[in-house]
């Protein structure tokens, strides 16, 4: 049975110009120890995606549909005080941005510390060392002295630590981590998601990764869920994704991929715009920008489709020999490039 279970949600948003269909029909499933990249460009509903399963949408504006179940408990409509209860000890969320989702005006520490007495009976001392382990647990240098310090003391690659650390410090099952390398240097990249990985075999946790980057969904994931319009278009294992994509988009973002064993110019790139969630394109959200759209592209949405296993699906209408030509023929392009290179 998986840890976390997704089914058909739907988020909408009521505005001024009409509703925006920011999520429509997603379903995915993270079992234990596995992690699960989310992958996309802006816009594209990843962020809302996660921010749903969270609990963290403002109802006031928004519509929720379908079904949350974290192990075995359905917590899409649950009420305000379980789901306080249920994030941060069953599921926690790295947030992209450190700078702005830490307190300026407050130590590390405290914050911290506040995490532990939420949701803990225990005092402001016992909370304090339980800070002081999670902050070695993520490798910050001289924890016991650091806990007192203020954001703004902090690197950004830090900084990033302590959000990690801040999300881990009641052992949930679960951690959503929205794009946590954003703004940092490939260095720090490199540390950062090399301590997920080990605090994820440590902990046993499972991942949801959001991030527009497939070069840490190929680091990180087992199986890759690629968003386009608030709509899963391909969803697969990341070698299947890797080595047999089906979808037009997902040949985009691997195209645009810069490689090392190429001396490019300049990147390929998915020509157009993302498509607005307000007014999104009748038919396949991404036939305005795709260069193989057909008539019945631009009529009707594809139906999400097995590609010979259940855990292979795509959204496409072009026939499978057309989809296997047009993928051959790109790869023999890159591979002719690497040759010259």
């Amino acid at each position: 049975m998986p840890l976390l279970e997704v089914k058909d949600l739907v988020t909408r948003f009521k505005t001024d110009d009409g509703v925006v269909k920011a999520v429509s029909g997603v379903s995915f499933s993270v079992e234990k120890g596995k992690t699960l990249g989310i992958v996309g460009e802006s816009g594209s509903g990843k962020s809302v995606t996660c921010l749903s399963v969270m609990g963290l949408i403002d109802r006031r504006n928004a519509q929720l549909e379908g079904s949350v179940v974290l192990d075995g408990h359905e917590i899409l409509n649950a009420p305000p005080k379980q789901m306080r209860d249920v994030r941060g000890t069953k599921m926690a969320m790295i947030f992209q941005d450190p700078m702005t989702s830490l307190n300026p005006v407050k130590s590390i520490g405290w914050q911290l510390e506040e995490a532990v007495l939420v949701h803990n009976d225990v005092t402001r001392k016992v909370a304090r060392q339980r800070a002081i382990e999670i902050l070695e647990h993520v490798k910050i240098p001289r924890a016991d002295q650091r806990v007192d310090d203020y954001p703004h003391q902090f690197s950004g690659g830090m900084r990033q630590r302590v959000m990690i650390a801040m999300a881990l410090i009641n052992n949930p099952e679960i951690v959503i981590a929205d794009e946590p390398t954003t703004a940092l240097d490939v260095t720090t990249q490199a540390q950062i998601l090399n301590l997920m990985q080990d605090l994820q075999r440590e902990f046993q946790m499972a991942i949801i990764m959001i991030t527009h980057d497939l070069g840490v969904v190929a680091e990180l994931s087992d199986e890759v869920v690629v968003m386009y319009g608030g709509r899963i278009v391909e969803r697969a294992t990341v070698d299947e994704l890797f080595n047999r994509p089906q979808m037009p988009y997902t040949w985009g973002l691997l195209g645009s991929l810069p490689r090392v064993d190429v001396i490019q110019e300049r990147l390929e790139q998915i020509s157009g715009q993302p498509p607005s969630l307000l007014r999104p394109p009748p038919g396949c959200p991404f036939n305005p920008r795709c260069e193989f759209a057909m008539d019945v592209c631009r009529q009707t949405l594809p139906d999400l489709e097995e590609f010979h296993t259940p855990e292979h699906l795509f959204r496409c209408h072009l026939e499978e020999e057309t989809r296997a030509e047009i993928w051959a023929a790109k790869l023999a392009a890159m591979q002719a490039e690497a040759t010259v290179a």
